[in-house]
């Protein structure tokens, strides 16, 4: 049986042995990039995307191919997809395999050039991830960890975080999310009903304080204080 080989056509079995071993050697590529190739996605996460992409769009633009093979294929993708994620959940050995652990890149304000050279990052990387983070002082940094998900988690010296209410001992409101009550001209019924207003009252609102119409509105939201936000069409 040789399943590598060009073929005019593929029994079952030799469609399952081509999924699989796509599948590991894919997941063997990905490793070798290293996850600046991959950015925020997981290892399994990006090899499956990958693969199954290009497997349905073969057999929708080639009309030598047929759907059952990659159909096939696609299943056995994902069966062994979803293995994978039970054997990184029970076993820690291959989670360490296919999730690379935290790596440190700057702790107590100094870089570690091991961690950078591990992570496979350069300095202007570094400086461009923690200009994202609005930290613009690398000596404030008390410890920057690269993630298995391609994103690096800052942490700042205690001295230098902003002061909270809590520092102070006071008291704060509960957070809220505010409702969105119409969003691109159209009121949202649904959430009027929640908290008990109706349509009648949202165009008297608009009047009263806008001066507008609900056909103005790219964007309205309303808390529980009756405080109503308007971002009209500009």
């Amino acid at each position: 049986m040789n399943f590598a080989q060009a073929q005019d056509t593929l029994t079952m079995v030799e469609w399952i042995l081509r999924a699989v071993v796509v599948f590991f050697f894919l997941l063997i590529v990905a490793k070798v990039l290293g996850q600046r190739a991959i950015s925020q996605l997981r290892l399994l996460d990006f090899v499956i995307a990958l693969v199954i992409g290009n497997i349905i769009a073969h057999p929708l633009s080639d009309d030598h191919l047929d759907l059952k093979g990659s159909m096939t294929t696609t299943t056995v993708l994902v069966v062994l997809y979803l293995g994978g994620i039970f054997l990184s959940l029970k076993i820690p050995w291959f989670r360490r395999l296919i999730n690379h652990a935290p790596i440190t890149l700057i702790k107590d304000g100094e870089i570690l050039f091991k961690g950078l050279k591990k992570a496979r990052m350069t300095i202007d990387d570094l400086l461009e991830e923690l200009r994202e983070e609005k930290v613009n002082d690398l000596k404030k940094v008390a410890l920057a960890i690269w993630e298995a998900d391609g994103k690096i988690s800052v942490f700042l010296d205690p001295k230098y975080e902003p002061i909270t209410p809590a520092a102070y001992k006071k008291a704060t409101e509960p957070f809220e999310l505010p409702r969105i009550i119409i969003k691109e001209g159209r009121i949202n019924s649904e959430e009027l009903k929640q908290i008990h207003k109706d349509i009648n009252w949202v165009i008297a609102a608009l009047e009263r304080i806008y001066q507008t119409e609900v056909k103005n509105v790219l964007l309205a939201t309303l808390d529980s204080k009756d405080n109503l936000k308007v971002f009209l069409y500009k």
